[in-house]
Parts: C-alpha cells; structure tokens; sequence
C-alpha cells in the first residue's frame, strides 16, 4: 500500500482507494476527521444528528450542536410560516388571467429609447460589445422592465423597490442606476438561497440603501419587515427570475394586505 502524501493525514479511505488528503494537526497523525483511527486517542467520533455528512466527539456533542452550522437558526420577524401558500379551497381561486405578450423589436426600442433618458449607464451596457449574447439578453430584459417602469411613473423618490428572487441583485442595480441618486430609496432583495457574486457592494456609500432577506417568498411577510413598518414606504415589487409558484405566492396573497 502507498504511504500518504508528506503533511496529509495518515489514514486510508477505503471507499476512495487513497489516503485522506486533509491536513493533521502539528504532531498528529491523522486529521480531526479520522483522529479516533490514533492509538493514544480513546474518544469516540460519531455523525451528527443535524448533518451527517460530519462527525464529532462524542463527548462534544451538546457543545458541538449549539454551533453547527447545520442547526435551525432563529427565524426573522417577517417569516410567517406557509402565509404566501395559496388558498385553501380551490374554489376560491380567481379566475381572472393576465395574458403575458411578449415585446416586439420596435417595443423593445421604443422603451430603451425611454430609458436612455433614465439611466445611460444601462445604455452603455446595452453597446458595449464585450458583453456577450447571453448578458446581452438578460440587459435588453432588464431595459425591457425599466422602460416600463418608467412608462408607468414607478421610477421616483420616497420608495421601497423589493426585487424578489433577486440572486446577485442586478435588476435592482439598474433600477439604482436608473433612479441617478434620487432621495430616501430603500431596496429589499428577496432571496431564499445563498448568493455568490452578489452586487450589492457596489452601493454602498450611496444614497440608496439595500437590505437583503434570506427566505423563501412563501413565508414572507411584507408588512413584518422592520424597514417598512418603521418608514410605511410604499412599496414597487419587481423581479426577473421568479418561477410560476413564486409569482402565484406572490399574487394570491400579498395583494390582500
């Protein structure tokens, strides 16, 4: 049998046919994981009941649950469990339906050529030939949601957007961009996973403020976020990436408060 590599951990995984390649502790043997394979070593690791996919000491296992990151985290004020789920009865459910077209090239135009008068910044976006198909794609959508925002006069000072299913937040930086640093603007971008890459961080030291909600549109409940209870804003919902259940959540509900 090979010997494990110089500074890695000393014991053999035999499902992957190799040594572990973590790295023990200075004196140790073998790493924290498989410390229990040491001779001088008595205690006993076990999984843990909230992941398994990790072990613990067993002798630290009350220790160890109070802050594994796998444990269930004290919810926020604003999460009501299942209040966006939809109707009980079926029958309850309108039957209204809001046809959804899609834009022609001379729309597209048309709305961009307004937006350009909001936020030449996404303008630029829109011409500068680095931006590849893909990207090129998602700023013609975003121009797309602004030039109607601005048609609509949603684009003004004294306001809370909220982008729901934000991810990185792009849409809700262009609606910044767009705004050119109009007054008393808060942003709530709504997203129950975690995000990489976020833009969020572009925005700070500026006027507008952005506040991220990690949970799921299901159990949101707009009223029970601080910043709206405090300020009562009146709030522009938008968004780009929701699915259909999260846009039902959002319609079925949220329009009764």
């Amino acid at each position: 049998m090979a010997a494990p590599e110089p500074g890695r951990c000393g014991y053999f995984v035999a499902r992957k046919k190799r040594f572990c390649k973590m790295i023990p502790a200075p004196g140790k043997r073998f790493c924290g994981e498989h410390g229990q394979q040491e001779e001088e070593n008595d205690r006993k690791r076990i999984p843990c009941p909230l992941d398994p996919k990790h072990t613990v000491y067993e002798d630290q296992l009350q220790k160890h649950l109070k802050k594994c990151n796998s444990r269930e985290k004290p919810k926020p004020v604003y999460f009501v469990q299942d209040i966006n789920a939809g109707l009980q009865d079926a029958a309850e459910i309108p039957e209204k339906q809001v046809p959804i077209s899609s834009l022609s090239k001379e729309e597209l135009q048309s709305l961009i050529i307004k937006l350009k008068k909001a936020s030449q910044a996404l303008q630029e976006a829109l011409n500068d030939p680095k931006n590849g198909e893909s990207a090129f794609k998602h700023l013609k959508q975003q121009a797309s949601i602004l030039g109607n925002m601005e048609k609509l006069h949603l684009l003004g000072p004294g306001r809370c957007f909220v982008e729901f299913g934000a991810g990185r937040g792009k849409l809700s930086h262009w609606v910044d961009v767009a705004l050119q640093n109009v007054e008393n603007v808060h942003f709530l971008l709504v997203e129950r996973a975690t995000t990489r890459f976020k833009v969020d961080g572009k925005h700070k030291g500026r006027d507008s403020i952005f506040e991220r909600l990690q949970v799921d549109i299901q159990h949101l409940f707009l009223k029970k976020v601080p910043i709206l209870e405090k300020k009562k804003l009146p709030v522009v919902g938008i968004g780009k990436h929701l699915c259909g259940a999260a846009t039902g959540y959002l319609l079925l509900k949220n329009e009764r408060r």
